[in-house]
This record gives structure tokens, C-alpha cells and sequence, in this order.
């Protein structure tokens, strides 16, 4: 019997890479007219990189790309892509469809639920209180809480502990065969793939036990045997 379900957070709960990409572009509009002597490609493709190598929560882009390019930070260049960025994250920010509804659903069959990121805490935590979705989960583990990201079994194991459930209690929900679906399998949970967040589009799903084409066919699922 289902117990909890835990979910991945970004590509999962939210259009997170949509919403990276608009936050981005309009980021890159703003540097460049605030002075940013650069085409858009060319911010575009060196700020891939700074990613590429660092990572996609990697959270000062605009300064290192701007030192790489300028060899300092402009505080006019930088101040205007950030505030842009920031305005564009916050209007391209939203659940996919059904989530909401869901969650509220879950949460009144009285499961407990809980939310297993590789993103830092803050970043986490900013994304789930601006769509007012915190007071949906009773607990949320990030990387900053193990220092190990998916598939290591340290946080599947840990968020388990959190929602004091057994393993073969709770079902895993991501978008990332390799790291959500893998990870969780490989410490005896449930797992249902969230297909509608497939950003790579050519995964091996070998691991999922369901795959979710709408959110809301966990309503059905976490209620089998």
C-alpha cells in the first residue's frame, strides 16, 4: 500500500527548462541593451557553456560571463539582466497542467508527500513558495541536505527517514529515468515516470513501474496494491 509519494521538483511539478529558456533570453535582451557589445548568439552560446560546465543551478552565470568577456562585472550590465531574469522566471514560473488539482487530492486522501531535488535549498524552496505549493509537502531534501545528488541512494534513503515510511510504501515521481526512477528503484520504491516532463525524449524507462502521460493518473495508481 502507497503511503507517500515523493516527487522530483523541476521538469516534474514545473516547466522547469521552459521556464530557464525565457528567463534566460530575456536576460540577454536586457544586457545587451544596457551595453553588452555582443549578439544574442554569442551571449547565448557562451552562457550554454558557463552551464554546460558548471551546471544548470549554477547561480552566478551573468558574473562569470561577464568577467570572461569584459574581465570584470559592469554593475549596470549585470543589474539589468538579473532584473530581467528575474521578472521573465517569475511570469514563466507555473505548474503543469493538473498539478495543482492533484497534490490537493493526494493531500486529502491523507498521504504524506515530499520532494526530492537535486537543486540547492533555496532555489528549491523559492520555487515552491512562488507557486504557493510549500504547504503541500511535509518534507523536501535537496542536494544541500546529503551533498550527493541522484541516483545516489543517500537522498532517496533520507527522504524516506524524513516521511517514516518503508521503501515499498512510497512511489517516486521524476522526469529523469537515469537519476529519479533509477535511484529510487534501486532502493525498493515504486516508480512512475512523468512523461509530459520529458525533456530528453529518448530515456530508457526500463525502470518505471507506471509512466504518467498526465499527473493525474497518480489518483488512480497510488490507491492499487
Amino acid at each position: 500500500m502507497i503511503k507517500a509519494v515523493v516527487f522530483d521538483l523541476d521538469n516534474t511539478l514545473v516547466d522547469f527548462m521552459a521556464m530557464k529558456r525565457q528567463a534566460v533570453d530575456a536576460a540577454i535582451g536586457a544586457m545587451m541593451d544596457a551595453g553588452l557589445n555582443l549578439t544574442f548568439d554569442q551571449v547565448k552560446d557562451r552562457i550554454d557553456g558557463i552551464y554546460a560546465e558548471l551546471g544548470i543551478e549554477y547561480q552566478k552565470v551573468f558574473d562569470k560571463l561577464l568577467e570572461d568577456v569584459l574581465g570584470y562585472v559592469d554593475p549596470r550590465i549585470i543589474s539589468a539582466g538579473i532584473i530581467a531574469y528575474r521578472r521573465a522566471r517569475e511570469a514563466a514560473l507555473k505548474p503543469y497542467p493538473h498539478v495543482t488539482a492533484t497534490l490537493m487530492q493526494l493531500n486529502r486522501q491523507g498521504l504524506r508527500l515530499g520532494i526530492l531535488s537535486d537543486a540547492p535549498t533555496r532555489e528549491a524552496w523559492l520555487r515552491l513558495c512562488f507557486i504557493n505549493f510549500h504547504h503541500f509537502f511535509d518534507h523536501v531534501v535537496t542536494f544541500d541536505d546529503t551533498g550527493e545528488r541522484k541516483p545516489s541512494p543517500k537522498p532517496f534513503r533520507l527522504i524516506l527517514e524524513r516521511l517514516d515510511v518503508q521503501p515499498d510504501e512510497a512511489i517516486m515521481v521524476g522526469d529523469w529515468a537515469e537519476r529519479d526512477l533509477a535511484g529510487a528503484k534501486n532502493v525498493g520504491m515504486r516508480t512512475a515516470f512523468a512523461k509530459y516532463g520529458d525533456s530528453f525524449g529518448n530515456q530508457d524507462m526500463s525502470n518505471a513501474d507506471v509512466i504518467l502521460h498526465d499527473i493525474k493518473q497518480l489518483l488512480d495508481i497510488v490507491h492499487q496494491p
